[in-house]
């Protein structure tokens, strides 16, 4: 890991970070637990390279207990970057005294189940029909998903974090 550096985002890097969620997301929004989050509007944490373009974001969402990342991507994966945004977030919700780092990824990203579960986050809870009912707030989002996995629910994973 290296040759970037984790910061939060400014003003300048909002074109960056809307085009690795156009490319991500389809655009700025996703439906995660029933709640559709427009992420330019979310606290954001980029990843920036030595020239200063930004190769990852992660943008979060704050609750009593626990610090949401809402939506984490790196331009390359595989270097390092969504590890150290996930480094940095958690880093976040301790400084402000929270005591969990949790997201929500679908029931058919294996891939990403894999990423998180190997840097601490643990799988809580599936919410059985959260894609489907998502489909109302986002219809573009596809009846089947990576390796031909029909989607329809959302598996919820944290990671507790010591003070």
């Amino acid at each position: 890991m290296g040759g970037f550096t984790v910061r939060e985002a400014g003003s300048d890097d909002r074109a960056a970070v809307d085009a690795l969620h156009e490319r991500e997301w389809g655009g700025p929004y996703v439906v995660a637990h029933d709640v559709r989050y427009d992420l330019r509007t979310l606290p954001t944490l980029v990843a920036v390279d030595g020239a200063g373009a930004v190769v990852g974001a992660l943008a979060h969402h704050r609750e009593a207990d626990g610090l949401e990342v809402v939506s984490v991507v790196a331009a390359v994966p595989g270097g390092g970057v969504g590890t150290a945004l996930l480094d940095a977030a958690a880093a976040t919700a301790r400084a402000a005294g929270l005591a969990r780092l949790w997201l929500i990824t679908t029931n058919d990203n294996l891939r990403a189940l894999r990423f998180y579960q190997r840097r601490g986050l643990r799988l809580v809870g599936v919410d059985r029909g959260a894609v489907d009912r998502a489909r109302r707030l986002k219809p573009e989002i596809p009846l089947v998903g990576e390796d031909g996995i029909p989607l329809h629910d959302e598996l919820i994973l944290e990671r507790l974090l010591t003070p």
